[in-house]
């Protein structure tokens, strides 16, 4: 048995800020993708898979058991093919932002879950509520606190714009021009990073004032403008609101930087060459970052590995 394909994502634009009621954008990036598979397959990947879906499994129990008006699920068929050795085959790396477990979350959704909200509905915003509260619950097993933001977007594999909290809806992205001189790219920072403990800081600092305040009269300023420029198409704004986001995230999220990267931060910011953000919680995994020139990004960062994911 395999399953379909689940793509990994990348939020755009939005990560903290979506706690504190920012805009947010997030798009599937079909590079990465995962599916649930049943084939004897006895590799120590296959095996960690297995033990980890059997611990998930007594979660979703767990679950449906307080809130069986939100999901319940076939836990019989579930127990049955986990128990014969099914696992998530997956090309999504853990630990960098691209949403791995978000992709498990909708492939168990989609195979096992009972009276279904599928993607060929007519999907109002309160269907889109629905699955993002019950994703989110869902997701919860693996980090603490989900949004249901990376399962919603992997398992419907369109753009999502983010409105507020409880305001979101399915979107369109300006079309690529695939030999654009301006990209959106992926930096590997080489390192795994933790989703939980990122967030921890974050919600520590939430008690401060000063931070509370620079979260919304700068940050959540900037990522809404951000959101707005790239959807209308308008990238000499983008440019302009993306360089102030990375001057914002350098200043006040150190934290969620590995500290090797806090240099060239900077000199992005500094050259214009390129502009860097975090992709995702931060502390490690992906680093995204926006250029108008593509090869004079390439040309700063020749020491790093840029992965293109959008080109205009």
């Amino acid at each position: 048995m395999k399953g379909p394909l689940f793509y990994s994502k990348i939020l755009l634009f939005g990560e903290y800020g979506i706690i504190q009621d920012s805009k947010g954008l997030s798009i599937p990036y079909n590079f990465y993708n995962g599916a649930l598979k049943s084939d004897g397959n006895t590799s120590s990947e296959a095996i960690k898979s297995n033990a980890n879906l059997k611990r998930f499994i007594t979660y979703l129990e767990n679950l449906q058991l307080e809130q069986p008006e939100l999901v319940t699920f076939d836990l019989a068929t579930l127990n049955q093919d986990v128990a014969a050795g099914m696992y998530f085959d997956s090309s999504i790396p853990q630990g960098y932002g691209v949403g791995s477990s978000g992709a498990l979350v909708a492939a168990i959704y989609d195979k096992y879950a009972q009276n279904k909200i599928t993607v060929l509905e007519n999907l109002t915003r309160e269907k889109l509520l629905q699955l993002k509260t019950i994703f989110g619950q869902m997701e919860n097993f693996f980090h603490g606190k989900s949004s249901g933001l990376d399962p919603l977007n992997s398992y419907l594999s369109i753009p999502i714009l983010i409105n507020s909290k409880d305001n979101i809806e399915a979107t369109g992205i300006p079309n690529q021009i695939l030999d654009g001189k301006g990209a959106v790219f992926l930096l590997d920072s080489g390192i795994i990073g933790e989703t939980a403990p990122m967030v921890s800081i974050f919600m520590e600092n939430l008690k401060d004032k000063g931070f509370r305040s620079m979260l919304k009269n700068q940050f959540v300023k900037y990522t809404d403008a951000c959101v707005e420029n790239f959807l209308g198409g308008d990238m000499k704004s983008l440019f302009e609101n993306t360089k102030q986001l990375s001057k914002v995230v350098l200043n006040n999220f150190k934290p969620m930087i590995p500290e090797q990267f806090h240099t060239i931060w900077q000199n992005g910011i500094e050259t214009n060459d390129y502009y860097l953000k975090l992709c995702g919680s931060g502390g490690g995994g992906y680093i995204l970052g926006f250029t108008q020139d593509l090869e004079k990004a390439k040309a700063s960062l020749k020491d790093y590995k840029l992965e293109v994911v959008y080109q205009f």
